[in-house]
């Protein structure tokens, strides 16, 4: 299935797992493009829209954001919160993928609203399967929200 209308917005600081994260959604066929921010305020500046993401033409808004908690600037915690504040982005789902097994931050995760909590696999294997189940149902199977920027 052809996902070229629609992309990832991946919010991630660590390069390796960037790398691991783009060579599995090409292994798993996902044909969507991947955009990558580092840290929390660059995942903030991406959704709103303000420089330098603001052509939305080449900074498209995401069908999914996979975020990291442990990021420089303002933590995933704190871009979750953001995100639940706006309105025209309140709907969007959002998958904490993270190292983190801390049942505070599972809980306060979905206390702010995160659709999903996955915790990183340690082997590639595990991170391609979790991502062909993430493509199928947060990409395929799963009816989106209208979102805009309010």
């Amino acid at each position: 299935m052809s996902l070229d209308n629609l992309c990832v917005l991946v919010v991630e600081d660590d390069s390796t797992d960037v790398l691991m994260i783009r060579r599995a959604f090409r292994k798993a066929e996902l044909s969507c493009p991947l955009h990558i921010v580092d840290n929390g305020d660059a995942a903030v500046d991406y959704l709103s829209g303000q420089p330098p993401y603001d052509d939305r033409r080449s900074n498209p808004l995401p069908a999914l954001v996979l975020l990291d908690l442990k990021l420089p600037r303002r933590s995933g915690l704190e871009v979750l919160e953001w995100l639940r504040s706006q309105p025209g982005l309140r709907r969007l789902p959002v998958v904490v993928l993270t190292s983190s097994m801390e049942s505070t931050d599972v809980r306060k995760a979905y206390d702010l609203g995160c659709n999903s909590y996955l915790v990183k696999p340690v082997s590639f294997e595990g991170l391609l399967d979790a991502v062909k189940a993430l493509g199928a149902y947060w990409l395929m199977l799963n009816r989106r929200a209208d979102t805009e920027v309010a």
